[in-house]
């Protein structure tokens, strides 16, 4: 294939005693006009690829007919009222609803009618402690730069905003409904209803990654800000005095623990930490003495699963204590005794999958909700009652869908150290190396949980295998396999990846001319580094929205923000740990390179684009096979949230580009079949996972 050219400058920085080669400098300025007729030609050279994709159309047809399902979120109650979410079947976007004590549903936030075009998402929703307004952002165009708005949940009105530079910002009401403390160009603020909002009140002026907390009377404020492999955490009693003037007291400082607070209904704060456990345990403190020394132990670590949720139930005299742990990434819910930690029984799961987090009345009551999903199943909410031990469906995907039987397998393999590495493998029943893709992630302590996909189940069904790895730098073995997998040890999660694609190729799953490779964002940044370090390994890739200049990475999008995850180049050390891994610094010329899609976006204020267009041009210089290196480049959307239609588009696509390029074939008909398998054939590669959102929308 021959590939637009793109000029190599002759661009050398000297950092540290490095001699640090940047030849596409240039395409880091999108406005650049030979950055524009670039972008240009590459959307010509993909446009002309893809339509020579067999079964492109078929793919993007069974994919929207597997998301077609939609989805259902938990209720959220405020003041007798229930807020969710809810997608169905042919709506672009999700629909935030309310429903009264009668049970009447009622749209309050849709973004199509806000915006027909689909290039608006509504980022993040919150009800005051009556159920009376509601607080809501939006972005347009995948920015993620969102505005936040204040509606009367009752007429639909707008009382308050815009508020500029709220990106996902949390917020927290105060009693009354008056004011609200939230975040604003990452500092803690507190706004009252009215008020302009350049004359907030700031609480916390420091620029940092700030969460939010407030115990269901309103009492009790928590503020907690990452910091290295941790937070920062404090806590204010809001009735000693004025809200502008919170009081905040030091919870932890300095640690590398991470830290997650509630003050629960008995008045005791209660701390789910990583202190001395790495993967999580329970503590309880009194409110007025909250620092470190004084936290006692009521739910002790698991030596097999990490603990990341925690509620409160039951009724008057019987309080229950719920603790979500997953093992080896799958989900389970424990009851325990609130006063003394003791494990009481389980709470009954659906299957093996993934439940999200548990919803509960701020009054309290025996009842809890959830999610829950995996690899067959769209997302769904399930609810617990503590006085009957049971649960129920309580919300199922609004929309049918035919989904295609799959077996899962989990397996384990020795990473280059001798660390064992988990997998789950998708497949259909059968033998032979077949067309499988390799996903992971790998960062920011974020665990790869079962989930249904709408990516992923159209490949399955066609005859392909689809692999989860789950990396060090994730969060599916706690805080000591996210340290493992991050800053100096960053090069571990590319060996594990490496590792288990030659597990599938030993143990005859695949072999290399089937095997491809996938990974969105920092599971991008893992999948360039395993394209680049073991380029004989793959047949093909899609990294979408990646990072690959890890030189310069802290210079655009949120970069600076994940200085904990990756390390500064500003650092001789630290320098040194980047450059062994950056893609980008990694191309060699005269390598035959498997055949790479990068996907970027033009929206995308996390990751910025240039890293796709840097690798993009990179590739396409050095390779010498025939094997295409091509860009796909969207405008109009962004790093996360996307229509539906956008979703299936890019989905399709990517199936349809790792099927031409690992011998994946759609038997003729009404969608995706299964082809008549040739001996050597068999399942294959799993296309694009659903975007990754973290915490607050700050990783990548």
């Amino acid at each position: 294939m021959i590939h637009p050219p793109a000029e190599r400058q002759p661009i050398v920085d000297h950092l540290h005693g490095h001699a640090v080669a940047d030849p596409y400098r240039w395409l880091e300025d999108a406005g650049d006009p030979r950055t524009r007729e670039w972008l240009a030609a590459q959307e010509r050279l993909w446009r002309g690829h893809a339509d020579t994709l067999a079964g492109r159309a078929a793919w993007h047809g069974r994919v929207a007919r597997l998301m077609s399902a939609g989805m259902a979120g938990p209720p959220l109650w405020r003041g007798g009222r229930r807020f969710f979410l809810r997608r169905e079947p042919g709506q672009e976007h999700a629909v935030l609803y309310t429903a009264g004590p009668d049970g009447a549903e009622r749209a309050l936030v849709d973004p199509a009618e806000l915006d027909p075009s689909g290039l608006t998402t509504l980022d993040s929703w919150q009800p005051d402690l009556d159920g009376r307004l509601l607080a809501y952002q939006v972005s347009r165009n995948g920015d993620e730069r969102s505005e936040l708005r204040v509606l009367d949940v009752a007429t639909g009105r707008r009382v308050d905003g815009p508020i500029d530079r709220c990106r996902y910002a949390p917020v927290v009401w105060l009693p009354g409904g008056k004011a609200f403390f939230y975040v604003r160009a990452r500092r803690v603020c507190l706004h009252r209803l009215g008020v302009p909002a350049d004359d907030d009140a700031v609480i916390c002026g420091d620029e940092r990654s700030y969460g939010l907390g407030m115990s269901a009377d309103g009492r009790w404020l928590t503020v907690s800000a990452a910091s290295g492999g941790g937070n920062d955490l404090w806590l204010a009693d809001l009735s000693s005095g004025p809200p502008e003037r919170p009081g905040l007291r030091v919870v932890q400082e300095g640690t590398a623990a991470a830290t997650v607070p509630a003050v629960g209904p008995d008045g005791r704060l209660y701390l789910l930490t990583t202190l001395d456990a790495p993967r999580g345990r329970l503590c309880v403190a009194d409110p007025a003495r909250p620092g470190t020394a004084g936290w006692r132990e009521l739910v002790g670590p698991d030596p097999e699963a990490v603990t990341g949720d925690f509620a409160f139930a039951g009724e008057p005299g019987a309080p229950v204590l719920l603790v979500g742990r997953t093992r080896h990434a799958i989900s389970e819910i424990a009851v325990h005794d609130p006063a003394t930690g003791e494990r009481l029984g389980e709470v009954p799961l659906p299957g093996l999958g993934a439940a999200g987090r548990m919803s509960t009345r701020p009054e309290g009551g025996p009842e809890v909700w959830f999610t829950y999903t995996d690899g067959v199943t769209p997302t769904s909410v399930h609810r617990y009652d503590t006085r009957t031990g049971r649960t129920t469906p309580w919300a199922a995907a609004p929309g049918a869908v035919e989904v295609p039987g799959i077996v899962s397998r989990r397996l384990v393999c020795a990473s280059r150290d001798g660390t064992p590495v988990r997998m789950v493998v998708l497949a259909r029943p059968g033998s032979g190396p077949r067309p499988t893709v390799l996903y992971g992630y790998g960062g920011f302590g974020r665990p790869m949980t079962p989930s249904y996909s709408a990516y992923i189940l159209p490949w399955v069904e066609a005859g392909g295998v689809f692999v989860l790895a789950q990396l060090r730098g994730g969060g599916e073995e706690g805080a000591g396999w996210h340290r493992d997998g991050a800053l100096d040890r960053k090069q571990n999660a590319v060996d594990d990846l490496v590792a288990v694609a030659g597990h599938l190729v030993a143990e005859g799953w695949t072999a290399p001319d089937r095997l491809g490779l996938c990974g969105e964002s920092n599971g991008g940044l893992v999948a360039a580094a395993a394209l680049t370090q073991r380029p004989d390994l793959f047949a093909a890739a899609v990294c979408s929205a990646p990072l690959t200049d890890m030189v310069r990475y802290e210079r655009s999008g949120l970069g600076p923000a994940w200085r904990a995850e990756y390390g500064s180049a500003d650092d001789p050390e630290q320098l040194g740990w980047l450059l062994g891994y950056s893609p980008y610094h990694r191309v060699r010329e005269g390598v035959d390179y498997p055949a790479t899609l990068l996907a970027a976006f033009g929206g995308d204020s996390r990751v910025d684009p240039m890293h796709a267009r840097k690798l993009c041009a990179a590739l396409q210089w050095a390779t010498s096979g025939t094997r295409p290196v091509l860009l796909r480049h969207e405008e109009g959307v962004g790093h996360a949230a996307r229509s539906a239609s956008r979703s299936v588009g890019l989905a399709g696509d990517l199936l349809a580009f790792l099927a031409e390029h690992t011998g994946l074939r759609l038997a003729p008909g009404p969608g995706p079949g299964v082809a008549p398998e040739p001996p050597s054939a068999a399942p294959g590669p799993s296309p694009y996972a659903p975007p990754v959102v973290d915490g607050a929308g700050q990783a990548p």
